[in-house]
């Protein structure tokens, strides 16, 4: 912030793209980094996370006017002029000014109605690609449905069936018919009974491994029961922590450092940012904070953990926020926890540690 200089006006934004682009004009006139705005925040009593202002910016839609305010409050927008940024966020809003939808191919549901609740007139269909590519149906050619599918040890012949041909089923072919839906049933059973039973053990189809207690020094981060590890997706700018294939895992590398008898700190080593430290923005108050990696040091951040054993023998270990404003919470794995990139943040402890146990292989 050169003194003397007046912080870029938003008035002059005509579209959602515009007043993004004016709100990073604004972080940069600022002069401040993520954590300096965070930590500024958190000295007014307000809640700024460095992942949701990296989001926010990132995104092509207006943010909440919650955000907006105190995004700009912490760039130290005097007090007359924080309204107007809040006042041209509404007036974007009630215009709805975003890019115009790419036009939809006629057929069943049609376009999309103007002034949907689509931002930046956008489905959850990019690139107008549905499940259906090339425009191709589930009958290919104009074949029809096909023959009906016979059951194991019928045949297909109408004469050696009577319900084929319309007539009546013999007594025969009813008890065939129980006895192969018997052995189709006790079929579904047994595979169910073993899915659940690979699922209760918690591998998911991967053999056990030796759980590897912390230790301080270079560590590769393992999600128990998966062939996934701890990392960030290259590129982006929001620290947030994902689980990754192992075998590409790298982005940040990690180690451990202990701080006190039974304390960590997970550092990183990141080839774009450099050094940080994994934690929990905001204190850990808001209760689904995001687990992200970010600058050492900063006060408003949790970045000292608690590697709790679970099970005996040990199944794994739990990364438990120490001090954190949300009691009881350990670091997991949200959504999808079978499939890459799910992110990881902070979540109650759970009885049965799902999507809460790691362990940390030494790391050459």
């Amino acid at each position: 912030m050169t003194p003397g200089e007046r912080a870029p006006d938003p008035r002059e934004a005509r579209n959602p793209a515009e007043f993004l682009a004016r709100l990073q004009a604004l972080k940069d006139w600022s002069g401040l980094t993520y954590r300096d705005l965070s930590a500024r925040a958190e000295e007014r009593g307000d809640v700024l996370p460095r992942s949701t202002m990296a989001n926010m910016l990132a995104r092509p839609t207006l943010p909440r006017d919650e955000l907006l305010a105190v995004f700009v409050r912490a760039c130290g927008v005097p007090p007359d002029e924080r309204e107007t940024w809040r006042t041209v966020r509404a007036d974007l809003a009630r215009r709805r000014t975003y890019d115009p939808a790419p036009p939809e191919p006629d057929g069943p549901g049609g376009a999309a109605p103007a002034g949907s609740d689509d931002p930046a007139g956008q489905d959850d269909d990019p690139a107008g690609q549905d499940d259906d590519p090339a425009g191709q149906d589930d009958d290919p050619a104009g074949q029809g449905e096909g023959p009906a599918p016979a059951w194991p040890g019928e045949t297909a012949d109408a004469d050696a069936d009577p319900d084929a041909a319309g007539g009546e089923a013999g007594p025969r072919s009813r008890i065939r018919r129980a006895a192969v839906a018997a052995v189709a049933l006790a079929g579904l059973v047994l595979a169910g009974v073993s899915v659940v039973a690979v699922l209760k053990d918690g591998h998911g189809g991967h053999p056990p491994r030796t759980v590897t207690a912390p230790a301080a020094g270079d560590v590769r981060i393992r999600v128990v029961g998966t062939d996934h590890c701890l990392g960030e997706r290259r590129g982006s700018r929001t620290g947030q922590i994902h689980q990754v294939p192992c075998a590409g895992a790298g982005v940040p590398l990690y180690s451990l450092a202990e701080t006190a008898a039974g304390r960590w700190r997970i550092v990183s080593d990141h080839p774009d940012y450099g050094p940080g430290c994994s934690g929990m923005p905001s204190g850990g108050r808001i209760p689904a904070a995001a687990f992200e990696d970010s600058e050492c040091g900063d006060p408003s951040r949790v970045e000292e953990f608690a590697l709790e054993p679970y099970g005996t023998p040990v199944e794994g270990y739990r990364i438990v926020p120490v001090g954190s404003a949300t009691p009881d919470s350990c670091v997991t794995v949200t959504g999808d926890r079978a499939a890459a990139w799910a992110r990881l943040a902070q979540a109650p402890c759970a009885a049965d540690a799902a999507g809460q146990l790691f362990d940390f292989d030494r790391r050459d």
